[in-house]
């Protein structure tokens, strides 16, 4: 499993997430067990290696950083990443084929973010270290295939490590990932809902609040597609996106729209989560959330013996 591979002690990563996943929360997740990931966003390198130091200031655990390939920074933050000896790189929106390449010089795992098998394939070819194959079911910017399809296409396609994303809140769910063929598994929303994620509580309760029908897709007409919580913002960007004719004017709806929900707007703000956050019924602290999902697919494992059990009796 990944864990083995990367020394953590869960084969867990907490997901990037702008405005959330810094160098402080990062070193709370690889101090609790799992991979805490630095989200660069659209920060420039400086502020990526302030939080680079402050994340190795608190943990001695491995922790990754993850490159925002449509940032203008890209270049920059990649030669931070190199000076300050991260040991895990992930990505995202874009082609990672050149850092990859790069960061294998100086040892670095990368991990690309993919949404299709496609993708998957040209990123093992280039040196990736292993693939995250995250599905629509995941809050933020999103493909358009499950994670269900996938995962279960990309390990059969793939030699190297697949961590599933998209939908995985309880051990059910993270059964399902590893009987697919996972390798490990990406959180997001659960680590929002958590004691320690610098968000409002508004942000949180409306994770754990939530069911299943309260998340929608934005952005999809043009090829943006963004899944949040449906809120005012939300449905006055769904309909303004019927009419609209250029991105540009959704665009003016939406700024600033991800920091009100961090602050807690609740009718502004841009609260990005997964389609499953209906299942995620309390706030936690990031170390009960590893266990929990370690522990609830330890209990929920039988459920799945058992099925296989009957399978085996009738073909007997």
């Amino acid at each position: 499993m990944i864990n083995n591979l990367l020394g953590i002690k869960y084969p867990i990563f907490c997901g990037a997430m702008a405005n959330i996943t810094d160098g402080n929360f990062a070193s709370i997740v690889s101090n609790a067990g799992g991979l805490g990931i630095i989200a660069s966003g659209a920060n420039d390198s400086n502020w990526v290696r302030e939080q680079i130091r402050i994340c190795k200031s608190k943990t001695d655990r491995p922790f990754g950083v993850n490159l925002m390939l449509l940032s203008p920074y890209t270049d920059d933050i990649a030669k931070v990443i190199i000076e300050e000896g991260v040991p895990i790189v992930t990505t995202g929106a874009g082609s990672p084929n050149k850092y990859i390449k790069l960061f294998n010089e100086y040892n670095i795992k990368t991990i690309p973010v993919v949404g299709s098998v496609a993708f998957a394939i040209r990123a093992e070819r280039a040196g990736a270290f292993a693939v995250i194959a995250e599905g629509l079911e995941s809050g933020g910017h999103i493909g358009e295939e499950t994670t269900l399809v996938l995962v279960s296409e990309i390990v059969k396609l793939v030699n190297i490590p697949v961590i599933a994303a998209g939908g995985i809140v309880d051990g059910i769910t993270f059964n399902s990932m590893l009987s697919l063929g996972a390798s490990g598994i990406q959180c997001g929303s659960i680590f929002i809902a958590t004691k320690e994620a610098p968000v409002s509580d508004v942000y949180k309760n409306i994770i754990v609040e939530s069911r299943d029908i309260d998340t929608i897709v934005t952005g999809r007409k043009f090829s943006t597609p963004v899944r949040i919580y449906k809120n005012e913002l939300a449905r006055n960007y769904i309909e303004l996106e019927s009419k609209a004719s250029d991105r540009l004017e959704l665009e003016k709806l939406t700024i600033g729209s991800h920091k009100k929900a961090i602050d807690g707007d609740i009718k502004s703000g841009s609260f990005m989560m997964g389609q499953n956050s209906g299942l995620i019924t309390q706030i936690r602290t990031v170390k009960e959330v590893l266990e929990f999902l370690v522990n609830d697919a330890i209990k929920e494992k039988d459920k799945l013996f058992n099925s296989i059990e009957e399978l085996k009796k009738l073909i007997k």
